[in-house]
C-alpha cells in the first residue's frame, strides 16, 4: 500500500469526497473529480452485457475535448435498474453540471455497490450541492475522493508519477477502488486517472487501452466480470507542454502504464480475505493472446488458488491448468519455477526441497514462472489465493 497522503493532483484538477447518506454505515459515498478547464477524455468499460446505467451514459460521452468532471457514488451500483437508472445517472450529471456551469454531456458518471436498487437521488442531489464548495487541489482532497469511492476496500488506492514532456514536467495521478468480483475486461472496479498533459482524443484512447490491457485486464481474484467496471482518463493540458507528438509519447505512456499497474496490484493486494499475492509470468508462447489465455486460466483455477492458500507447491495443478487453457504448445517444453525454485523441467518434475518452497509461500508472496517453449511472447498477470474468509465475506454480502 502506498503513502496516499504524498500524492499530488496534476495542475488544474480538484477533487473531494463527502458523505451524502447512501451508505447505512455513514461512511463517505460521493466523490467529484474536476478539471478546471476543458479536458480530453477516454474510457474503457466492462464487457459484461448486463452493465450499469452509468456505464451506458459515460460510454456515450467519452472521446470529447470538453470533458469537465467525473461524479462517482458508492454504496449503490445503479445497475439492473432499467430506463429509470439511466435517467438517474443523467440526472446526477445534470445536477453537477449546473453547479459547474457546463454542459451535462461534459460530465461523466460512475456508481458502485449493490445492484438492483434505485439510487436515492434526493440524497445525491443534496450531496452535490454540498460537495462543490469542498473541492480542492491538496493531497487531502485527493485522499478523501479515493475514500468516497470505496465499497469493500480496506484502504484508498492512489498512484502517481511525474515525467518530462516537451521539456516540462507533467503529472499523472490515478485513484481506483476494487477488492472482489475481480476479473479481466474488467473487474468490479472504478478508476479515474488525471493528467495535465495535452493529449488528442486519439492519443488518450490509444494510451489508456494500452495501459489497461497490461494492468487492470491482467488481474483476477475469482473471474467474475462485474456490471460497473470503468477506467476514465482526463487530460487537460494545464501543464503547458503544448501538443505532444506521437514520437515523444514513450515516456508518458510508460508512466501511465506504471500508474495503472500499481493501482491494479493494489486491488489484488486488497482482495477480500486473501492471504497471498500471486504474480504469474508466462513466457515462450507464439502470440500474446496465447500467453494471456494461459495466465488467466492459472490465475482463476480454484485448485491452483486453494493450493496457494495452503502453501502447497503443487506443480501439477499449475501445469495441468496450462494444459486445459485451449492453447497449443509442446508439453515436453514446459518448465516451472515457484518462488525462484525449479519444480518442473522439460515436461517432468525435478527434485526440490518441498518444505523450503512451502515456507517461502507462507510469506504471502508467490511468484509463478511458467515457460512453455521458445516463442517470444510473454505476459505478467496478478491474482490472489482463495480462502475460507473470502467465501464467508461474499456469502454474506447482501444478507
Amino acid at each position: 500500500m502506498s503513502d496516499t497522503i504524498s500524492h499530488q493532483l496534476p495542475t488544474g484538477f480538484q477533487t473531494t469526497g463527502i458523505t451524502c447518506g447512501i451508505k447505512e454505515s455513514g461512511k463517505p459515498d460521493l466523490a467529484v473529480f474536476l478539471s478546471e478547464c476543458p479536458a480530453v477524455s477516454a474510457g474503457v468499460f466492462t464487457r459484461n452485457l448486463v452493465c450499469g446505467a452509468p456505464v451506458t451514459v459515460s460510454k456515450q460521452r467519452v472521446g470529447r475535448e470538453s470533458s469537465r468532471a467525473v461524479v462517482i457514488n458508492s454504496g449503490n451500483a445503479n445497475a439492473c435498474t432499467g430506463e429509470k437508472g439511466v435517467a438517474d445517472a443523467e440526472s446526477m450529471t445534470a445536477r453537477l453540471a449546473e453547479g459547474l456551469d457546463c454542459d451535462p454531456e461534459d460530465v461523466l458518471v460512475c456508481s458502485t455497490g449493490i445492484i438492483g436498487h434505485f439510487l436515492p437521488l434526493e440524497k445525491i442531489t443534496t450531496g452535490l450541492k454540498q460537495v462543490l464548495p469542498q473541492l480542492g487541489g491538496e493531497s487531502t482532497h485527493l485522499k478523501s475522493a479515493a475514500q468516497a469511492i470505496m465499497t469493500t476496500d480496506t484502504f484508498p488506492k492512489i498512484s502517481s508519477r511525474e515525467v518530462v514532456v516537451n521539456g516540462k514536467p507533467i503529472r499523472i495521478t490515478g485513484v481506483c477502488k476494487g477488492a472482489a468480483m475481480i476479473a479481466p475486461n474488467m473487474a468490479t472496479m472504478l478508476s479515474v486517472i488525471m493528467t495535465d498533459a495535452a493529449l488528442t482524443v486519439q492519443q488518450a484512447d490509444r494510451l489508456l487501452r494500452h495501459a489497461v490491457n497490461r494492468s487492470f485486464n491482467c488481474v483476477s481474484v475469482e473471474g467474475h466480470t462485474s456490471t460497473s467496471d470503468t477506467v476514465l482518463l482526463l487530460a487537460n493540458g494545464a501543464a503547458g507542454t503544448g501538443a505532444v507528438e506521437d514520437a515523444e509519447l514513450g515516456g508518458f505512456s510508460a508512466a501511465l502504464d506504471q500508474v495503472s499497474e500499481e493501482l491494479a496490484q493494489m486491488i489484488v493486494r486488497d482482495a477480500e480475505g486473501a492471504d497471498h499475492f500471486v504474480t504469474i509470468d508466462v513466457t515462450g508462447l507464439e502470440t500474446f493472446a496465447d500467453a494471456y489465455r494461459i495466465a488467466k486460466v492459472i490465475a482463476e483455477g480454484p485448485l491452483v488458488k486453494t493450493a496457494i492458500t495452503g502453501n502447497d507447491p503443487n506443480w501439477g495443478r499449475i501445469v495441468s491448468a496450462a494444459g486445459y487453457a485451449g492453447v497449443d504448445f509442446d508439453p515436453l517444453a514446459v518448465t516451472l519455477h515457484l518462488n525462484q525454485t525449479l519444480l518442473y523441467e522439460k515436461g517432468q518434475p525435478v527434485d526440490y526441497d518441498e518444505e523450503a518452497v512451502s515456507k517461502s509461500m507462507a510469506s504471502g508472496e508467490v511468484h509463478i514462472e511458467l515457460n512453455c517453449g521458445t516463442g517470444t511472447e510473454r505476459i505478467r498477470f496478478w491474482t490472489c489465493d482463495l480462502t475460507q474468509e473470502y467465501v464467508r465475506l461474499n456469502s454474506e454480502y447482501t444478507t
